[in-house]
């Protein structure tokens, strides 16, 4: 049974095992990640990152986060990486993930959750779409990947009532 939880320090290697496992370059404009990066880092705390466990393994995560730290933009939270491994694709680990970065953003009290997905990975894009994220921008050409130039479509979700 899926189930989603706040990540523990103890996560760390199966987190780091899922960013080498989901790595590409047509969906991350960042290098792969060495295999001896540390998963948590003073931007990415336990606290930011929710998992997906199935039988106790993690088998995916979440990381939300401010993008900016001024108090102006402290109604905004963002998702800044989902990852589900390959094994444990498609069996609704990255909904889940992505319902439960809304919950907690409404939970913070957040206005506006947000990502940015790369235009060469439409399953990520229809997941969003398909939670309620909405096109908000495009930077054209934004990245130089694998020989071709990649748009990087900004997303949003309104979690506001009124």
């Amino acid at each position: 049974m899926l189930k989603i939880r706040q990540a523990r320090p103890g996560d760390q290697p199966a987190l780091r095992n899922i960013d080498t496992a989901t790595w590409k370059a047509d969906v991350s404009p960042a290098p792969p990640p060495p295999a001896d990066a540390a998963f948590f880092t003073g931007r990415r705390r336990p606290a930011d990152v929710l998992v997906a466990e199935i039988g106790g393994a993690v088998t995916g995560y979440a990381a939300l986060g401010q993008s900016l730290a001024i108090t102006s933009h402290i109604h905004v939270l963002k998702i800044q990486g989902l990852a589900v491994h390959p094994a444990h694709q498609r069996h609704g680990a990255g909904r889940r993930l992505v319902q439960a970065c809304l919950d907690e953003a409404r939970s913070r009290p957040a206005r506006k959750l947000t990502l940015r997905v790369l235009s060469t990975n439409p399953t990520a894009r229809q997941l969003y779409e398909s939670c309620g994220f909405h096109i908000e921008g495009m930077l054209r050409e934004e990245f130089f990947l694998s020989g071709r130039y990649v748009d990087d479509i900004l997303m949003a979700a309104s979690l506001s009532t009124d």
